[in-house]
């Protein structure tokens, strides 16, 4: 491929003979000449058609590498996603320009590859590879989502969950020709109901819209996802279920009351008679593990036992990977929306937090805002709006440490 510059010099050597060849010969001018001013005319199109061509790839090419560098570096933040992917274009060319930018065959590819029906009126649906990433990052905050079962559904209406719990049930032992006695299963059901949570609005300066070093997408995402995270990570801690999900804390039972005096802390026999509130059936699980703010873990790991032993032991690197911190055997899942250790409060839950769903409905959609109120400003606001819920599905499942009222 011939550069921009050799082109434009092809050019204007070709139109200088062009030009000396009427000049020179203007008064006697002949069919030859004719032929000859045709040939050169011609090449001089063709020349101008390749310096437009190369022109507009290079411009599509310095687009491609602003649009690659954003799309590379959520590929880093995700593995998976494809650097230069077509949504990722069309999802910054909307953060950048906003949605007048993106024409109707541009929302119709939009809505064709996600299956949306989001009209172009400042809503976007993110599209599965960011949505897969901002799932990723809403389970740093808090610690919720990391332990609990979490599920996508596609619309938002109730959710009734079949609920059996087999715990005291057993069989029997009957002499022959004796008929065997009933004993039926008692089902319940959980509702799982979705609720509309905000990111609140972040304003963002025109000038770091503009400025193609930014990776845009990273830092709106950043700033609504932390807050998307917080939020929800904090209903389904402490929701009271009423208007808003129900908390693992809420749904949780009482599995040890702290011993008097032991308003702010926690002794090493407490511990171990709520691991022993859990039935043994869900402690075989494989997913029972403490879940405490990180306030209450600094109480915990000065707990010796009988043997001044420090019952809390570090992670460390083996040699099948990472290792969690274990807590009489079990891992520990920091929260801090548990509540901190003060009278009353219940500050350590142990038990099987697979049992607390998750529901997310599709993905969460973006809004971008360029009214007065952010133009007089110099701003761009983004909003981001999701739909989640979450319930414990069996409240023997996880119990809970009530510290000593006095």
């Amino acid at each position: 491929m011939h550069s921009i510059q050799a082109l434009r010099e092809r050019i204007a050597a070709r139109a200088q003979e062009v030009r000396s060849l009427v000049e020179k010969n203007n008064d006697k001018w002949t069919p030859d000449l004719q032929s000859q001013y045709d040939a050169g005319m011609a090449e001089i199109e063709d020349l101008k058609a390749q310096l437009k061509r190369v022109e507009d790839y290079l411009a599509l090419e310095a687009e491609q590498a602003e649009n690659d560098k954003l799309a590379g570096a959520a590929a880093r933040r995700a593995p998976g996603a494809k650097a230069g992917d077509r949504l990722a274009e069309l999802y910054n060319k909307f953060l950048r320009q906003g949605e007048k930018s993106i024409t109707a065959e541009e929302w119709r590819e939009i809505r064709a590859t996600m299956s949306t029906t989001t009209p172009g009126e400042g809503g976007y649906t993110v599209q599965p590879e960011v949505a897969t990433r901002i799932v990723d990052a809403l389970k740093q905050f808090g610690g919720m989502r990391a332990v609990a079962q979490v599920i996508r559904t596609a619309m938002g209406n109730d959710m009734s969950w079949p609920t059996s719990d087999g715990t005291a049930e057993v069989g029997e032992l009957i002499a022959q020709n004796t008929t065997a006695t009933a004993a039926d299963p008692t089902f319940g059901t959980v509702a799982v109901v979705t609720y509309k949570f905000s990111s609140k609005i972040v304003a963002v300066p025109f000038e770091l819209l503009q400025d193609s070093q930014i990776d845009v997408a990273a830092f709106v995402e950043n700033r609504l996802v932390q807050r998307i995270g917080r939020i929800t990570n904090q209903f389904f801690t402490t929701g009271t279920g009423t208007a808003q999900p129900r908390g693992v804390v809420t749904g949780a039972t009482l599995g040890k009351t702290g011993t008097t005096g032991q308003t702010t802390s926690v002794i090493f026999d407490d511990l171990v008679d709520l691991v022993h509130s859990v039935d043994p059936a869900y402690r075989a699980s494989g997913s029972c593990r403490f879940m405490m703010a990180d306030s209450s873990l600094k109480v915990v790991r000065k707990l010796k036992d009988s043997q001044n032993r420090p019952v809390f032991l570090p992670g460390y690197e083996g040699l099948g990977g990472a290792m969690g911190d274990s807590l009489l055997g079990y891992a520990v899942q920091i929260n801090q929306d548990v509540a901190a250790m003060a009278a009353n409060a219940k500050s350590i839950l142990f038990g099987d937090f697979n049992q607390y769903v998750v529901r997310d409905v599709m993905a969460p959609t973006l809004f971008r805002f360029e009214d007065s109120a952010y133009a007089k400003l110099g701003q761009v606001g983004f909003l981001m709006w999701h739909r989640a819920g979450g319930n414990l599905l069996d409240t023997a499942a996880v119990k809970y440490y009530a510290n000593s009222a006095t």
